[in-house]
């Protein structure tokens, strides 16, 4: 857990994405975007399914940084809303 919020602490993306990602957060579902963005028949556990979301927006930040014509920004932000979604199952109920 500690390398997934070290990893969530320095992740650094431009506002817009980050502002557009938190305003699409109350339409997450887990069982149904889960599936389409890392492949996954059923839902992981938050930890398996950050890692992989962290390695599939970690491509498509580099593809954005590059330039290339093959940068999806709803891809983009989809990732987004999945990775803080996925990381407030993670923190402790208070």
């Amino acid at each position: 857990m500690s390398d997934l919020s070290t990893i969530l602490a320095n992740l650094r993306r431009p506002r817009l994405l980050v502002r557009a990602a938190r305003h699409g957060m109350g339409d997450y579902r887990r069982d149904r975007d889960l599936r389409r963005l890392i492949n996954a028949a059923t839902p992981p556990s938050p930890e398996s399914a950050l890692k992989r979301l962290f390695d599939a927006e970690e491509q498509t930040e580099e593809t954005r940084r590059n330039g290339d014509a093959g940068y999806s920004i709803a891809r983009h932000i989809e990732l987004l809303i999945a990775i803080m979604s996925e990381a407030r199952l993670l923190r402790p109920a208070a």
